[in-house]
């Protein structure tokens, strides 16, 4: 009997360690990093001459679709931004293509992710809600960077309900797949 009562207790305590690692509620730690982004599409480009970069936005060509048909972007739609250092001049100054764009480095900088779940953020007060989306930020090796202010990405994404809360929502609707 002594060997149940160990396989019990070990399967009990086990349940209950998965049941609190497993993100409940608001939060950025429901956002994965998203490795195969480059497999969707890359829907645009920013240049953020003002930090230095050069930043490329990817998502799923579900959500390029329901763009271009002006809808609300799907649930498990997956934004992220990639941020290359620009590359600089002896000045240090952003160098320019011949179009006028900055050029990336092969540096990364960081990553930026929106994700988007059918009743996520319901926890949120009105005033800060996204409709469902979550925000997390991560360092260039692809860890969370904790030291984000997410906050910030709720305040200024807020306003934008009429677009799903997405910046880049006109960019998907003429993105080509």
């Amino acid at each position: 009997m002594r060997p149940r009562t160990h396989v019990t207790i070990a399967s009990i305590a086990a349940t209950t360690v998965l049941a609190f690692s497993t993100p409940v509620g608001a939060g950025a730690d429901k956002v994965s990093f998203p490795a195969a982004y480059a497999e969707g599409v890359l829907y645009t480009t920013v240049d953020r001459p003002d930090i230095k970069q050069f930043r490329e936005l990817y998502t799923s060509p579900e959500a390029v679709i329901a763009a271009k048909r002006g809808e609300p972007l799907p649930s498990n739609t997956v934004i992220a931004l990639i941020q290359y250092a620009a590359k600089l001049d002896a000045q240090g100054n952003p160098e320019k293509d011949a179009n006028g764009r900055l050029m990336k480095t092969d540096n990364i900088v960081g990553y930026t992710v929106m994700e988007k779940r059918s009743g996520w953020g319901a926890e949120y007060p009105d005033n800060v809600r996204n409709g469902d989306w979550e925000y997390r930020a991560f360092k260039a090796d692809g860890t969370p960077n904790t030291a984000a202010n997410l906050t910030a990405c709720f305040n200024c994404h807020k306003p934008l309900d009429k677009q799903d809360f997405v910046f880049t929502y006109d960019k998907m609707k003429a993105a080509a797949q």
